[in-house]
């Protein structure tokens, strides 16, 4: 009884290679994708915060305005009064002002602060989906290798370093963003 002996052939060994390494690559950019939309998201919540905060002032710079502007009216009616009334209208009107000004101040810095925050989460967003596409063009590439390896086709495995080849296009473009 003649035993068959099975010869291996090299370009396997090169199949499992390429194989594991698209797997690493493929699970280094799950991680980093997630971690990417997870600080997407959080700069999402911040930049809604700051957003709010921003309103809050708004409205409270209006209602100083309001009360301003109703001293004002009622400081013109009053032609005939003493002068220590007047006085008592001018320093709540300087008093108002004052807070109007602080008020629109703090408005620039939140305003600086809640754009920052959505550029950073834009920024996230793209680093995010740039992973997403290589861990798709990954894990097609898994699996084209896996098929190369089940049938003992070369041109399989052929085709799949190609798919993982821009799968290691992407997970770099995750890192760098140079495209």
């Amino acid at each position: 009884m003649a035993e068959t002996i099975e010869v291996k052939q090299t370009w396997t060994n090169y199949l499992a290679i390429t194989t594991v390494l698209f797997a690493v690559c493929a699970t280094l950019s799950t991680f980093k994708g997630g971690g990417y939309s997870t600080r997407s998201l959080l700069n999402q919540t911040q930049a809604a915060n700051k957003w709010s905060y921003y309103q809050s002032k708004s409205i409270k710079s209006y209602l100083f305005e309001l009360q301003k502007s109703t001293l004002e009216f009622q400081k013109s009616t009053l032609k005939d009064a003493p002068g220590e009334l007047l006085g008592k209208y001018d320093s709540e009107i300087a008093r108002l002002d004052k807070s109007i000004h602080r008020y629109d101040e703090e408005k620039i810095t939140i305003k600086r602060d809640a754009e920052d925050l959505e550029k950073n989460r834009d920024l996230y967003k793209l680093h995010s989906s740039e992973f997403g596409f290589a861990v798709i063009f990954l894990q097609v590439s898994i699996l084209l290798s896996s098929i190369a390896a089940l049938t003992k086709k070369k041109y399989i495995w052929l085709v799949s370093i190609a798919v993982g080849s821009v799968g290691i296009f992407y997970f770099a473009n995750g890192f760098l963003l140079f495209f």
